[in-house]
């Protein structure tokens, strides 16, 4: 369910543990789940906030753009940790 914002958080969390504490995430705070969430994936992964945080709290959950910026995530962030990958692989063999 990703109405409270936890699942985006999960996600991004997965691939920048460091950025922020998972456990300390209250899920009746959604409006902070959200803009959690977006900004770590702005900052980190440079993937743009699709969905505006507000329109998510007041229950304006559009399916087709949530989907839309999952993909968007999805991809970014895998590219990233490819392209992590391959300069790790590249160091170790020079």
């Amino acid at each position: 369910d990703f109405a409270d914002g936890l699942a985006f958080c999960a996600i991004v969390h997965h691939y920048f543990p460091d950025a922020f504490d998972f456990n300390a995430l209250n899920r009746n705070n959604k409006q902070n789940n959200f803009d959690l969430a977006f900004r770590i994936a702005e900052e980190k992964a440079q993937i743009h906030p699709l969905l505006d945080s507000d329109d998510l709290v007041n229950g304006e959950l559009d399916k087709k753009c949530v989907f839309t910026y999952l993909l968007t995530l999805y991809h970014g962030l895998k590219n990233r940790e490819i392209m992590t990958n391959k300069h790790l692989l590249n160091e170790n063999y020079k």
